[in-house]
């Protein structure tokens, strides 16, 4: 493994679907952009088949990059091919363990369903050695988290959802403290009477106006009755003035948008 003073991330998606074209790869563009608005540069986007040694090299080559955060999803499941977890640990010459902690997580969803414990629900809490689990949401699959001297390695459920889930929850907080010291800003718009489908191409045009900015729309009311999207937006720069301006400029084409077409609009 190599060294490096960088904030660089390398993704790793694991999946036979992303390689046939049934699947399109979400996750690794949420993620790309995320990392970005937290100061991190992507280095690498890897796609891998559910072939434990094409997952094992896609960890080590990941970790000779010397990159400090390498992030994988897909294959934390409970089926055959859910592999990430054993392959890992082949990369690190670690053992897989059985994780005291993630069972109780994975024991409790279960429960909560009344459904028994399974062979094949426990392999969700067999973790590579020293791994740590992260509490999922949404699903029944943990994350799992694994600092290797500095380099942070994450491997997230493949479920859009979940993996949005754990890490807005665990990796976050914890990516921007270790991250480069940037300048974060951010609004929060409330439109009334536009349905979050008519106004998600006014957000992906917002979001597109700087790499460093992040939006995300929150629906409530309803879509076809009295929809109400609260749009929160974020950007993060060197200073403080250009992150103001990259907030700005995104809040522009978002106000200009959603009033074209009826919206009643507040910023907060």
């Amino acid at each position: 493994m190599s060294c490096s003073n960088t904030y660089e991330a390398v993704i790793i998606s694991v999946g036979n679907e992303l390689l046939i074209g049934k699947t399109i790869n979400t996750n690794l563009t949420w993620l790309a952009k995320k990392l970005t608005v937290l100061g991190y540069k992507v280095r690498l986007g890897l796609e891998v088949r559910d072939e434990c040694d094409d997952i094992a090299w896609a960890f080590r080559m990941a970790l000779d990059t010397g990159a400090r955060v390498v992030i994988s999803t897909g294959g934390l499941g409970p089926t055959f091919d859910d592999m990430t977890l054993a392959c890992l640990a082949k990369a690190l010459e670690r053992r897989l363990v059985l994780s005291e902690e993630a069972l109780e997580m994975v024991r409790k969803k279960y429960a909560s369903r009344g459904l028994e414990l399974t062979e094949h629900r426990i392999k969700m809490a067999m973790l590579p050695e020293g791994a740590k689990p992260l509490p999922n949401p949404v699903g029944t699959a943990p994350g799992v988290l694994l600092d290797l001297d500095g380099t942070l390695v994450v491997a997230l459920p493949g479920v859009p959802a979940e993996m949005k889930g754990i890490f807005e929850a665990h990796i976050e907080p914890i990516l921007r403290e270790r991250g480069p010291k940037i300048f974060l800003a951010e609004r929060t718009v409330v439109c009334e009477g536009v349905p979050e489908s008519s106004a998600a191409p006014i957000v992906d045009r917002a979001m597109k106006t700087s790499p460093r900015v992040y939006v995300k729309s929150h629906p409530s009311g309803g879509e076809l009755t009295v929809p109400i999207l609260g749009i929160h937006i974020q950007a993060s720069a060197d200073t403080p003035e250009e992150a103001e301006k990259a907030v700005e400029e995104a809040l522009e084409v978002l106000i200009k948008g959603l009033q074209e077409l009826g919206g009643r609009v507040e910023i907060r």
